[in-house]
């Protein structure tokens, strides 16, 4: 899950190098969180948080394919 939220995150920022994310495993849920750069912080949301709900649903249905619940926080 790490590998596909970086790669999509990368993909979308002008600062590729400072994207980094950090899984977090839970006993219910595994939390993944997606820092990059202040001034990137617009692209990865998107305009009324389209492309971070999309990112959202990739990973959940990727997540629905292993059994597992995951949460993609976007961190400054």
């Amino acid at each position: 899950m790490v590998e596909l939220v970086a790669t999509i995150a990368k993909a979308l920022v002008d600062n590729p190098e400072e994207v980094s994310v950090k899984q977090t495993d839970g006993q219910q849920e595994i939390v993944i969180e997606l820092k990059v750069a202040p001034e990137d912080m617009g692209k990865v949301i998107g305009k009324q948080g389209r492309i971070a709900k999309a990112l959202r649903t990739v990973v959940k249905a990727a997540a629905t394919r292993a059994n597992k619940k995951v949460v993609v926080e976007i961190v400054q």
